[in-house]
């Protein structure tokens, strides 16, 4: 679709609207593109002071913080099983915006899909951005946390699953909220309200299929990177990456291990996350940098000779994968999920299929070592420049929602 075509009010909805981690920097980056195209988009999500973008309205449902101390905090189990704050108020900001299409992205807990309820009185088409298996899996993980290995029980059973096991934050109080409200919401068939279900990994599309509720609704779109340099080579510097979360799922333990096993590479650790502790005992070849985030995070990315990602549950589409390639930096990687949708074998990257400390340490190990075999994979990087760009994303997204609406003029 060309700019020119047509022009649409979109209503992006995530709990958060501030940048924070992979969805919200796809919902903020995706909804100032489609502005700069001439489309109109206004946001509804969480209360707080680092919201970056709104509505006309300025209507967002009030804060919660897990941590807090004080009486509201008891009114949090009814809220994030259903908001009706939520569903008032999105319904009050699209009567008002009157957008010819809703897109939510992150909603469970915080929002709630009340918004569902919320938008479909006013008749108004709905897609959602699926960024992970939160409405197959209370955890949103769909990782067994006792054994670290991936777990599909919740998807093929009983949502209750996730009580009996304590898979949120190993709090059985937590992971009972969590089975109710995936019961509820099956009970409910919310989900199966939403027009398109956008899903960023065949592998996820394949997950949401095993449902019978989202048969026909459901279109791949991989997500995009909005980090490029150009095809120009960027000298390298001398030192292996890891960028992102800190924490369990992404194997930030497993990776730490084989840094001690690799103690001649020196090795970059950008970001934040629950495991951030673990860096006060790393070793003395480990540079901890912060989170880090626009020229700085990029240049970080483009100079390393690779960078390095270790998942052990079902990772989706991560954007640390498709903007580490963008800037013509090889991934080395487990294979798992959806990652290896993101990786050509031995021209963009490395997959692994053993998930330990040492076999991590032995593929780091070989691909530091063969200066020929990165330059060409970095070369090779460079020229898959346009794949996952937000401007052919973007218009592959403007040809399904105008799709979606045209299937509502013919029902």
């Amino acid at each position: 679709m060309e700019r020119d075509e047509f022009r649409l009010k979109i209503l992006m909805v995530n709990k958060f609207l501030y940048p924070r981690g992979g969805a919200e920097t796809y919902v903020l980056e995706l909804g100032n593109y489609l502005k700069e195209q001439g489309h109109s988009v206004e946001y509804f999500g969480m209360q707080d002071s680092r919201n970056i973008v709104g509505n006309t309205l300025q209507l967002e449902t009030s804060p919660m913080d897990f941590h807090a101390e004080g009486w509201k905090r008891y009114g949090y189990p009814f809220r994030i099983l259903y908001s009706f704050e939520a569903k008032r108020k999105i319904r009050a900001v699209a009567a008002h915006f009157r957008p010819d299409i809703v897109h939510i992205n992150n909603i469970n807990f915080q929002l709630t899909p009340s918004v569902i309820d919320g938008v479909r009185k006013l008749g108004i088409p709905i897609v959602q951005t699926v960024h992970d298996p939160q409405i197959l899996c209370p955890n949103h993980m769909m990782l067994d946390l006792q054994a670290c290995v991936p777990c599909e029980r919740c998807l093929d059973g009983s949502v209750f699953n996730c009580a009996r096991r304590r898979c949120i934050h190993g709090s059985f109080a937590k992971s009972v909220l969590g089975s109710m409200e995936g019961a509820i919401y099956r009970k409910t068939k919310h989900y199966s309200r939403i027009d398109r279900l956008i899903c960023p990994s065949h592998f996820l599309e394949s997950l949401l299929l095993r449902d019978r509720r989202f048969s026909g609704k459901t279109t791949v779109l991989t997500n995009f990177s909005a980090l490029e340099t150009g095809s120009k080579a960027v000298e390298k510097k001398d030192y292996v990456l890891y960028f992102g979360r800190l924490s369990r799922e992404k194997d930030f333990p497993g990776f730490l291990a084989a840094c001690r096993l690799c103690p001649e590479i020196p090795f970059v650790v950008a970001g934040n996350g629950p495991l951030e502790p673990l860096l006060r005992s790393a070793p003395p070849n480990v540079r901890y940098m912060g989170f880090q985030s626009g020229a700085a995070l990029r240049e970080l990315v483009a100079q390393a000779r690779f960078s390095v990602y270790f998942p052990i549950w079902y990772e989706n589409c991560p954007l640390s994968v498709l903007e580490s390639q963008a800037l013509g930096t090889p991934v080395l990687a487990n294979r798992i999920g959806g990652v290896p949708e993101l990786i050509e074998e031995g021209e963009t990257g490395v997959l692994l299929d053993d998930f330990t400390p040492e076999n991590y340490a032995a593929e780091v190990r070989a691909l530091y070592r063969d200066s020929e075999r990165l330059n060409r994979l970095s070369e090779n990087c460079r020229r898959r420049r346009g794949l996952h760009t937000l401007k052919e994303y973007s218009r592959r997204l403007l040809a399904c929602y105008q799709n979606v609406l045209e299937e509502r003029m013919r029902v």
